[in-house]
């Protein structure tokens, strides 16, 4: 019998059908294994709260699919990388960083890689 190969995933799935800011970011975890984990974010117009930095023990490597998005960093605090689609970035462990913004009325999608 010939069963048909069909994806885990598709990372388009599920995807909030109207963008709202006032509700959460939504992580899901797509893949876990030995100091490795693969997420997909998807954004609404949040932003991380003033004040607040990311400081993770694992290094990131993130790319943004659809959307945009601005991604500060403490050690350049008069700079913002301006994400759009296709963009990646490797974030050292520790190096904090926050979601300055992501588009309004736009549904943003990141596929994030932590690791060790």
């Amino acid at each position: 019998m010939n069963t048909p190969l069909l994806p885990d995933t598709n990372l388009f799935a599920g995807l909030p059908s109207s963008p709202d800011s006032t509700a959460a970011e939504q992580f899901t975890t797509l893949l876990a294994h030995h100091g490795m984990r693969v997420e997909r974010i998807v954004s609404t117009g949040q932003a991380s709260p003033p004040g607040f930095w990311y400081d993770q023990a694992q290094h990131e490597w993130v790319v943004l699919l659809s959307g945009g998005a601005g991604l500060a960093f403490a050690d350049t605090p008069d700079q913002t990388l301006v994400l759009k689609p296709g963009d990646a970035v490797a974030i050292a462990a520790h190096r904090q960083h926050r979601v300055a913004w992501t588009t309004p009325g736009e549904t943003t999608v990141w596929l994030a890689i932590h690791y060790d």
